[in-house]
């Protein structure tokens, strides 16, 4: 579909989705945010829904100015996958030990390593600027700054909620690794430390909604929050790779006899700023729960734990400012989720992969999110399909 375009009080609203079917408090938020004094543009994907400030699934393009609740609290939150040598051939008919030797080398949840992963180690990983990287760790916010040690005990992890590790199979039956994570504790720390400041200047006092307060361009302040923002999103894309090295590791080691190969790593943040040029305009866009989808570039949008996932590559769509969809989206909270239904609806609507069936994970039930084939079709200008994936494991905290 194309997009509909929804009037706002600064710029119109345009919607890869049907605005009748966007729940109200989302709306609002919509709306909320086309106040803004500093918003050039304003492109809503077909996964929407609500959430803190801004909504899952928006992609706002801000002149001099940029809102830390617009990209969220797990900055640099996004996925990577890679193709492997493997077919559904190559793999056992019980899948639990793969699903726990991943377990074992990746912690999950709240888990962090016991000591630092050396990059050194892993096969393959590049770690030339690690040192560099560790170093401008001083230069973050004084008030985050202890928790130096379980910000490097935690890289390599995969983290709760709506993260995960995936063995999938494309039409060919070719195994692919995907996984989903981001900036771990630090970056929620850093975001949550940055919403802060910003409640209290003085541009951000009459604003609609307290939860949309900037930072605006030459000020100290945001200098500060560019500088912790952009290292978060490093930590982050760094955080995918180890856990990417590792991942590879577990499965050199549990297919020998295959000689397992890899091809080359897709990765994408959909929670993160970047400094991208439109109408002759420099633009800070950021993306929350969205894509950047330009021209040629690969992406991954997942589905749930349940259904498919998709690698794509972008049509460069100037009017959703080169973004797609970063996922299927919630169709309802988590708290819903539970209420709604039980271990059995669970082990359903998972039949068939290795994976939790337990009440810790009844908040990410397939049922929980809306139908990724229908959120495909509503982007069609914004993407074409490279590869439909479906998992047979997925691993979650």
């Amino acid at each position: 579909m194309s997009y509909t375009e929804v009037p706002g009080a600064q710029v119109p609203i345009r919607m890869w989705t049907d605005p009748a079917a966007v729940e109200g408090v989302a709306m609002q938020q919509l709306r909320n945010v086309a106040t803004l004094p500093w918003i050039k543009g304003l492109a809503v994907m077909p996964d929407v829904h609500y959430g803190k400030g801004a909504t899952v699934g928006s992609v706002i393009a801000m002149r001099g100015a940029v809102c830390p609740a617009a990209v969220g609290v797990d900055i640099g939150c996004g996925m990577s996958a890679v193709k492997t040598s493997l077919t559904a051939n190559d793999l056992p008919g019980d899948l639990s030990r793969l699903r726990s030797k991943i377990e074992q080398a990746i912690p999950v949840g709240r888990g962090m390593h016991d000591s630092p992963v050396d990059p050194g180690r892993l096969h393959g990983l590049a770690t030339s600027g690690w040192e560099d990287f560790w170093a401008r760790f001083d230069g973050v916010a004084d008030a985050v700054r202890f928790r130096r040690e379980r910000a490097v005990k935690q890289m390599g992890s995969l983290g709760g909620g709506n993260h995960f590790w995936e063995f999938c199979l494309d039409a060919d039956d070719s195994v692919w690794i995907m996984l989903h994570s981001g900036s771990r504790n630090i970056g929620k720390e850093l975001a949550e430390y940055h919403m802060g400041v910003a409640q209290k200047l003085p541009q951000n006092q009459g604003l609609v909604d307290r939860d949309l307060a900037v930072f605006i361009s030459d000020t100290p302040q945001m200098a500060a929050y560019r500088n912790d923002l952009f290292w978060a999103q490093e930590y982050a894309k760094h955080n995918r790779e180890i856990m990417m090295a590792l991942s590879q590791d577990v499965i050199r080691r549990e297919f020998k006899k295959a000689r397992v190969t890899f091809g080359e790593v897709i990765s994408c943040h959909h929670n993160y700023v970047a400094e991208e040029q439109y109408d002759g305009m420099d633009l800070l866009v950021t993306r929350k729960g969205a894509i950047r989808a330009g021209s040629g570039e690969y992406g991954i949008i997942p589905g749930s734990m349940g259904t498919g996932s998709y690698i794509v590559k972008g049509l460069g769509n100037p009017a959703s400012f080169n973004s797609a969809s970063h996922g299927a989206g919630r169709k309802m909270s988590r708290n819903a989720a539970k209420k709604r239904f039980s271990t059995r609806d669970l082990e359903e609507q998972t039949r068939g992969v290795e994976c939790r069936k337990d009440s810790g994970v009844i908040d990410e039930i397939p049922g929980a999110y809306k139908p990724i084939e229908k959120v495909m079709e509503q982007q069609r200008d914004l993407v074409e399909v490279v590869a439909h994936l479906k998992q047979v494991v997925c691993v979650k905290g």
